[in-house]
């Protein structure tokens, strides 16, 4: 049973303090918490962001990915969305007793590196063991803090009668991907998840102009739901053309199979910005200058009609309306 976590690994003992000492404290070392207090300390002056996630994909490992990763990538792009620059984060895992203690590390070295990536330090967290059967292999919390420059001011009810929306790539992937591994479905080509951390691709569109009213990660409910969120904070109508949303075609192959839309469909290193019509081309320059917006593309326009409301023009000229997503299209998917 070495190999295994055990419900003596969350006994707070001997056991716990070496999982900790092995697995954690080495792979994340930084001044903060190698000090390994019940809190870490640090100083801030200025805005601060802050926000807190959970992560119960199935699986756990999954085409480009891993639930280590995706809670990095997840928690550094929702501090970017409100124009953070993402600093520090905390890591809690919830171990179901009998995992194997070479998956912990795998997903442990996957942090590591998605944080040095994200330019992030980890510094607090905490582990809890629970039962066999009383969690599925493996659950992670986060929170994280990040630090925002004075003159940007980004939030969902920002948007502007106006305002181009711009989208960064394909979408669908994540949502695919995952999926395509839980119920063994193959493709001609390997599909994987978009899993990415985006500050660097914020930081670059901030420098090209610093009045980007609106971002969104479009994550569960995909992108009809963020750019729904978007149009009621705002009280504006977002209109968008189908033709000009890339979709890869493995995911449109999938979606197609199993009836679904590819709105709909989780992203996680995606974003969609919604900026002023003077400054769009300039931070779409700076978009396709960045590895994570070479494919970034004006997909549509914000407009004043109709308040809340998403209007997608179709491929055939026809419009239909895109609401927010009703339901759980794809569970368990970050």
């Amino acid at each position: 049973m070495k190999d295994k976590i055990l419900l003596a690994h969350g006994s707070g003992g001997k056991l716990a303090h070496e999982l900790v000492e092995r697995s954690f404290v080495k792979a994340f070392d930084n001044p903060l918490l190698a000090k390994l207090d019940d809190s870490a300390v640090f100083d801030f002056s200025g805005r601060l962001a802050f926000t807190t996630d959970s992560y119960v994909v199935s699986p756990i490992f999954f085409p480009g990915g891993d639930i280590g990763k995706l809670a990095v990538c997840g928690t550094v792009n929702d501090l970017a969305m409100s124009g953070a620059k993402p600093l520090y984060l905390s890591l809690s895992f919830i171990i179901e007793e009998g995992l194997p203690q070479s998956e912990l590390s795998e997903i442990v070295v996957s942090v590591q590196k998605a944080a040095q990536e994200a330019g992030v330090e980890i510094v607090t967290g905490d582990t809890k063991v629970v039962h066999r059967g009383s969690a599925d292999k493996l659950f992670v919390n986060t929170a994280g803090v990040g630090m925002i420059s004075e003159g940007v001011d980004i939030s969902g009810g920002n948007a502007r009668p106006g305002d181009k929306v711009l989208l960064s790539g394909t979408i669908g992937d994540h949502g695919i991907a995952v999926l395509s591994q839980r119920e063994g479905l193959s493709f001609s080509t390997q599909l994987e998840s978009d899993c990415a951390p985006l500050w660097s691709l914020v930081a670059e569109m901030l420098s090209a102009s610093p009045n980007i009213h609106c971002l969104r990660d479009p994550t569960r409910g995909g992108l009809a739901t963020s750019l729904n969120e978007l149009a009621k904070r705002s009280k504006v109508s977002i209109r968008i053309e189908e033709e000009k949303i890339p979709v890869r075609e493995e995911v449109l192959a999938a979606c197609e199979m199993l009836g679904f839309d590819p709105l709909y469909v989780a992203n996680e290193g995606k974003l969609v910005a919604i900026v002023p019509d003077e400054d769009v081309d300039k931070i779409l320059k700076a978009m396709r200058e960045n590895r994570d917006g070479k494919d970034a593309v004006i997909i549509g326009e914000v407009r004043a009609e109709h308040p809340g409301r998403v209007v997608m023009k179709t491929c055939l000229g026809a419009s239909r309306i895109v609401d927010m997503l009703a339901g759980d299209l794809l569970p368990r998917i970050c």
